[in-house]
């Protein structure tokens, strides 16, 4: 005869206990500052692989150009054009980021990196990384410091042809004597490498579109955004691994590269916050503004530098150091942006707070104060001021 087994009473699963406050801060802080430590881990890893283990770099090198073409797809799979017609709504911010982004900007950089650095190939990557606005992560950031990311999210594809029908055309402006031989082929070989992954971008968007519904497509793109980050760190270890000698022999020019770009950050954080005053820009608009020209497009540049001037380290090695600071500055900006906007508040509460109490108290007065009563003639009795009409 079989019998039942016994069933066990199952017991109720204690409740997880709350996250702290602090914990919180310290696991957003990390999440925020996660690409820097990734890349700088990437930098050194290539280094330690270029100067003690020659034959890894000899497998690693080949790998460079796939590897740049990767990220780009990326890239391009994340871009998202359906926000285009915010612009119709939003479009003085949306000309006043893209003109103080490819304006105002490029002539800051330009002053900067004339008056700091003496060479020529440093310069230019500096100028390379300063002059093109972010298309992707700035984006968390905006949303972070609780700006106007639907404009932001807008810009994106403009700012983007922008950057590529500009960047031939600033690397034949600003390029100097050391590298104006590989300056030639940079227009062509761009084209070849911008079109190949933008083809397999939108194939892979095409298929996803009457494939996937929309929550999968978009989780696609959630992947394909983390895994920019990877990739670049993949690119920077096969660089500096192929390159190790040459950086190892300017070490010294590190400090000029975050020396300007650090007053790059400091000078368009005044420039923003000054045109921020003067049009009285609400603070999502002011966030956006601030983030938007602060946070540079370096991924892209990257790839584009590496393919373009394949044999300027120098130039490749400015960019990632540049990315190096930028991420712990957008950091800082954002939480003086959500702290900026907190103390607002509070002091618009304080100088509404007296009117709404001294309106309080008069209406509190007001009905507390007591009724008149006209004196009543002789012989008739005393009511209220609603006197009962006669009877007849």
């Amino acid at each position: 005869m079989l019998t039942e087994a016994p069933v066990r009473p199952q017991t109720p699963e204690s409740p997880r206990p709350p996250v702290s406050p602090q914990r919180k801060r310290v696991q957003g802080l990390l999440s925020l500052l996660a690409p820097s430590i990734l890349f700088i881990a990437a930098m050194a890893a290539g280094a330690v692989i270029g100067t003690t283990a020659p034959g890894v770099t000899a497998v690693l090198s080949p790998l460079v150009d796939p590897l740049i073409l990767i990220l780009l797809t990326l890239l391009f799979i994340e871009v998202r054009f359906e926000g285009v017609r915010q612009l119709r709504r939003t479009p003085r911010l949306a000309a006043l980021v893209l003109g103080v982004n490819f304006v105002v900007a490029p002539l800051v950089a330009l002053g900067l990196s004339t008056v700091l650095v003496a060479d020529d190939a440093l310069r230019l990557g500096v100028l390379i990384y300063c002059l093109f606005p972010c298309t992707d992560w700035f984006l968390g950031f905006t949303r972070t410091a609780q700006g106007d990311t639907a404009t932001g999210a807008a810009i994106i594809p403009v700012s983007l042809l922008l950057q590529i029908a500009l960047f031939p055309v600033y690397i034949g402006m600003l390029a100097g004597e050391s590298v104006d031989s590989t300056v030639a082929a940079a227009a062509g070989t761009m084209l070849t490498w911008f079109a190949l992954p933008l083809g397999i971008a939108l194939a892979i968007r095409l298929v996803m579109r009457f494939a996937l519904p929309p929550g999968e497509r978009e989780a696609v793109r959630t992947v394909a955004a983390r895994m920019v980050p990877f990739a670049i760190a993949a690119v920077i270890v096969t660089l500096f691994a192929a390159n190790v000698g040459t950086l190892a022999e300017n070490t010294d020019l590190i400090g000029v590269v975050l020396l300007v770009v650090a007053s790059f950050f400091v000078v368009m954080g005044l420039i923003g916050e000054g045109i921020s005053k003067l049009l009285r820009l609400p603070h999502p608009e002011r966030a956006l503004l601030l983030v938007s020209t602060s946070a540079r497009n370096a991924p892209l540049m990257l790839a584009l530098t590496a393919l373009t001037l394949p044999d300027q380290p120098l130039i490749v090695a400015a960019i990632v150091v540049g990315m190096l600071l930028e991420f712990p500055h957008l950091t800082v900006l954002t939480a003086y942006l959500r702290r900026s906007r907190q103390s607002r508040l509070a002091s618009a509460l304080v100088s509404v707070a007296p009117g709404v109490i001294e309106a309080s108290n008069s209406s509190t007065s007001t009905e507390n104060t007591p009724m008149r009563t006209s004196p009543m003639p002789t012989g008739t009795h005393s009511t209220p001021s609603t006197m009962m009409p006669p009877q007849e």
